[in-house]
Parts: structure tokens; C-alpha cells; sequence
């Protein structure tokens, strides 16, 4: 997408909303495959607007670090999914890591920069959660994010990716020990509600926030909210439709979750905590809920 066309769609937000308000975080696929980034980031800065970047780490160098932070840059998020060979086989490339470690090297350099790691949680790196802990400790970093990967898109034919529900509940509690350590904040994402787990694994409880306080414009001009969500949830498109009257007037099924208790949700004593859970593990018809992490917690610990 060319970049005037989304600097136009959002301009309209500076006349409601305070300067440095709002960060505008640009994520994919991979960001620095586009050459533009800090001249994108330079006109975001220029209008009022925070920005940062989601990276896999592969294309970050001491020139690209530089021009980021000299365009703005206030925030980035770094992947990192495991140890050497772990990260390599889920990235399918054995030149990944080392790419993310020279990222993350020069990140935590940076005085000013908001940043944190996060690590995808799949079978083939539950075990290994500790030794990863302690490298992130000993580079530094003081912010790392752990989240499972749902299955939806590719993820759902690979059963290496899901975790059982009895690594589920590993994974929490490796996440509440974590979070005595105080050399380096760990927290589970924000995709889930996980029962007792909460306000343990992180600072607040659970809460869907697509399309209360996240939008976003997708590759093709379409208006939605979290980018994780089903294509068919889009509200509009910027090439039709004016993006704040959208994010204004539109986003009824995310603001209002009634239609979520259905299917597993119907008869959950638990609906009145997460509403149906995260908007990105509901299909695209809206009548099914994909996984529910509480409920799998359940099978093994008795939520």
C-alpha cells in the first residue's frame, strides 16, 4: 500500500484525539521488508502520531536501527521463538536466530526505546522456557511476552504447534514463577481469558480489546481491528469509506459481544468474565469458538 494513502486515512484522527495519543504500530508478515519504514515513521512523528514496529529481527541492522530511532521510533516488539534450533525450525531458516540475537543486541542498547520480546509457545519449545528465560536475563532484555499460537491460518494442520491442555497449565505456571523473578517482567499475552490464572500471569484481567481501543487498516485498505482476526470481520475499506466515521459508527459486533454466547460460550459460568474470549479464535461465522484455553485449563486443573 502505498504510504499516502494510510497517512490520508488517519490524518482525521489528529483532529480528535490529543497529540501522541495514539501509537500507530506497523506489523505484517515483516515490516522491514518494506525499504520506506523510517520515512513512514518520520511522517507519522511529524503528524502527531507515536509509531513502532512487530519484527522477526532478520532485516535489523546497525543502519536500520539507527534511521528507525533517528525517524521516531518509540516501540518495538522483537520475535524470539526459543533457542537456537527451535527458533531456526519454526522460522524455517538456519540463519534466523543469530539475525534476531543481532537485532536484540542492538534493541537493549537503546536507552529510549519501549521495547519486549515475545516468544510463541509450541511443543517443541515448552520445555526450554527456562534456559530462554535466563539468555533474555543475560542480554539484557527486561520485558518478555509469551503467547500460544492459536489454530487458525497454517497453524491449525501442525499438532507440534498446539500445546496440550496439561502444557497449558505448565506454561501458566512457568509464567506466575517467572513473575517472582524481577530482574526481567514476564506476562502471557492478552489472547485469553485463563480462569484462576488471572491478574497471575498479568497485570490486569483478561480483555479483548479489537475494535474498543485497536484498529487497524490491513494491506488492501481494509478497516478492521486486531489484524488477528478473521478477514470477514473488516468494517470497511479506506479506498471507499472514510476511517474515523468507520471506527466511530462501525465495530457494533466487537462493542456489543452478546452474539459470542453461543456454541461452548452458552452455557459458561465463566462468559461474564471474557465475553466470548479473544475475537480471533471465533470462525468467520461467528457461531463457533475455535479454542478456548480456559476450558482446556479446566480438563487438568479444575477451573
Amino acid at each position: 500500500m502505498p504510504f499516502d494513502d494510510f497517512l490520508k486515512a488517519i490524518l482525521p484522527l489528529k483532529n480528535v484525539y490529543p497529540k501522541d495519543s495514539i501509537t500507530v504500530v506497523i506489523t505484517g508478515g515483516e515490516p522491514l521488508l518494506r525499504s520506506d519504514i523510517p520515512e513512514c515513521g518520520k511522517a507519522l512523528r511529524r503528524n502527531g502520531f507515536r509509531w513502532g514496529i512487530v519484527t522477526n529481527g532478520y532485516a535489523y541492522n546497525e543502519d536500520t536501527h539507527a534511521r528507525l530511532l533517528s525517524a521516531g521510533m518509540g516501540a518495538l516488539t522483537l520475535s524470539l521463538d526459543g533457542l537456537e534450533d527451535t527458533h531456526n525450525w519454526l522460522r524455517a531458516n538456519p540463519h534466523s536466530f543469530a539475525h534476531a540475537i543481532t537485532a536484540l543486541d542492538l534493541i537493549t542498547s537503546s536507552k529510549r526505546l519501549n521495547y519486549d520480546v515475545v516468544t510463541c509457545v509450541h511443543r517443541k519449545n515448552i520445555n526450554e522456557l527456562p534456559a530462554v528465560k535466563e539468555f533474555l536475563i543475560s542480554k539484557n532484555v527486561k520485558a518478555w511476552r509469551l503467547f500460544t499460537i492459536a489454530p487458525i491460518g497454517r497453524a491449525k494442520d501442525n499438532a507440534d504447534l498446539q500445546l496440550t491442555p496439561q502444557e497449558l497449565k505448565q506454561l501458566m505456571d512457568f509464567i506466575v514463577q517467572a513473575r517472582t523473578d524481577k530482574r526481567m517482567k514476564t506476562t502471557f499475552s492478552c489472547e485469553a481469558y485463563v480462569g484462576k490464572y488471572e491478574t497471575k500471569v498479568r497485570d490486569s484481567y483478561f480483555f479483548c480489546r479489537a475494535g474498543i481501543n485497536i484498529g487497524s487498516i490491513l494491506i488492501d485498505g481494509a478497516i478492521s481491528a486486531c489484524p488477528n482476526i478473521p478477514r470477514k470481520f473488516a468494517q470497511g475499506n479506506i479506498y471507499k469509506d472514510d476511517f474515523i466515521d468507520v471506527w466511530n459508527n462501525g465495530f457494533a459486533l466487537m462493542r456489543n459481544r452478546t452474539w459470542t454466547k453461543t456454541d461452548i460460550c452458552a452455557d459458561c459460568k465463566y462468559y461474564k468474565n471474557c465475553l466470548g474470549g479473544a475475537m480471533h479464535l471465533w470462525n468467520e461465522n461467528r457461531n463457533e469458538m475455535l479454542h478456548c484455553i480456559n476450558r482446556a485449563l479446566a480438563e487438568v486443573v479444575g477451573l
